[in-house]
């Protein structure tokens, strides 16, 4: 078996960064995190991820400190929900310009149309950055959603951090 190369002590921070998030499956499982998913078998079900695959990536993140592990009763049985950190959610400028960059440079017949961000207090579109677009308002991470996204036609709140 390789060893995967590590880039976590380099003096770039492009490759540090890409050392946390560019493992296969770890940008989306931040996606559906930011879209509120937080139980395993929610991102199993949304994500079409292998249970050892999913399982990994998800103690990859909470080591790493983007999402942290809460227990919830089941019954029974206590398990486990993942939830944005500070970190987790200060990914969020990464996924909008993944989404921008998807828009415009690929396609899928699947496709709902681009991903929109929707800024609540107005109900306008907007684009990422410091203030809305369209009543000039200071952005806020609570006051955004998502729209025609891969989850939902609807709109989607992001999932604020925990902490």
């Amino acid at each position: 078996m390789s060893r995967r190369i590590t880039f976590e002590d380099n003096s770039c921070p492009i490759a540090r960064a890409a050392d946390v998030l560019a493992e296969p499956w770890t940008l989306l499982i931040l996606r559906n995190a930011t879209a509120g998913t937080t139980r395993f078998e929610d991102f199993r079900a949304q994500l079409g991820i292998a249970d050892n695959v999913l399982t990994t990536r998800l103690a990859k993140l909470v080591e790493r400190g983007l999402l942290t592990k809460l227990p919830y009763r089941d019954g029974g049985r206590t398990r486990h929900e993942y939830r944005l950190t500070k970190a987790g959610s200060d990914a969020l400028p990464v996924l909008h310009a993944l989404g921008a960059w998807g828009d415009a440079h690929t396609t899928s017949e699947n496709a709902y149309g681009p991903m929109q961000l929707v800024h609540c207090a107005c109900g306008s579109l907007t684009r990422p950055g410091e203030k809305c677009d369209a009543c000039g308002k200071p952005l806020a991470r609570d006051d955004l959603a998502w729209r025609g996204s891969w989850l939902s036609e609807g709109e989607i709140p992001l999932a604020d951090p925990v902490g």
